[in-house]
């Protein structure tokens, strides 16, 4: 029987997140169960904070080793592409490039919304419309609409993954799961949080959800050579030039220089 192996690889949060991924079978009429019921899969998922990228080797090694695998049996390479941690983005990215071209391995982006769908379906098999939303910082959230096709045995993207203010999110007008941290820092901000049949706030970007989802994809054949893999920011700008900081502290400098020359003004009017 044919058997897949597949490296996944998420540094998106302040995890540092790795899972190696044997599959048997790979037959068109497998259903996404079926695969998941035939497989063996290995991991390591540690929150490292800001130095995701002095864990990540280590932990490959780590799992090559406890499968009794090596790195040459490896069939594809998986990372989370985001939206996420620019940094963590990145350091993926760079990694999964790495080893790809090492090895002349196609590489499956994934992004980390999709992970979190699917997370949620599986913790719970029932959760076949799901609304990902991720805390994006700058009281904003990152978010996307997947509904599970049964008859495919994979998401459809009802809505692409999108950065919005929590209370500009597009709820589905049918019964769906609420997944991810958004939940747990907006509360009755957002009003999915309401309107959810199930909020499911440990259903995040992850190693072992995003490996079951990039086998697939590899499988399917939607996979890019390793000088094609790049990150899916959403946010394109996160921090001001030193141009665009000096004109903003100029520009409010003067604004409030105007404010108080109108207070004394006002002032000798009276």
């Amino acid at each position: 029987m044919t058997q897949t192996v597949l490296l996944a690889l998420d540094t998106s949060t302040e995890f540092c997140s790795v899972a190696l991924l044997s599959a048997a079978g790979g037959a068109a009429s497998e259903t996404a169960d079926q695969g998941r019921a035939e497989s063996q899969i290995w991991v390591r998922h540690e929150q490292t904070g800001a130095v995701s990228s002095t864990r990540l080797l280590p932990a490959i090694r780590e799992l090559f080793d406890e499968a009794g695998l090596k790195l040459m049996d490896c069939h594809a390479i998986a990372f989370g592409s985001g939206p996420g941690s620019f940094t963590g983005l990145r350091t993926a990215t760079g990694v999964a490039q790495g080893l790809a071209f090492g090895l002349n391995l196609p590489v499956v982006p994934v992004s980390t919304l999709l992970a979190c769908a699917e997370s949620a379906r599986l913790r719970d098999p029932s959760a076949t419309r799901v609304l990902a939303a991720l805390d994006a910082r700058m009281d904003e959230i990152y978010w996307a609409d997947y509904a599970w096709d049964a008859a495919l045995g994979e998401w459809r993207t009802l809505h692409a993954a999108s950065l919005d203010a929590p209370e500009r999110l597009v709820l589905p007008d049918v019964p769906f799961t609420l997944a991810g941290n958004a939940a747990a820092a907006f509360g009755t901000r957002l009003p999915a949080v309401a309107a959810a049949r199930t909020v499911d706030g440990e259903a995040l970007p992850h190693a072992v959800p995003l490996a079951h989802a990039a086998l697939r994809a590899f499988r399917a054949g939607r996979t890019v050579p390793a000088d094609q893999a790049a990150p899916e920011y959403i946010r394109d700008k996160v921090a001001q030039t030193t141009a665009e900081r000096v004109a903003e502290k100029a520009a409010k400098a003067e604004q409030a220089a105007r404010l108080a020359h109108n207070a004394q003004q006002g002032e000798g009017r009276q």
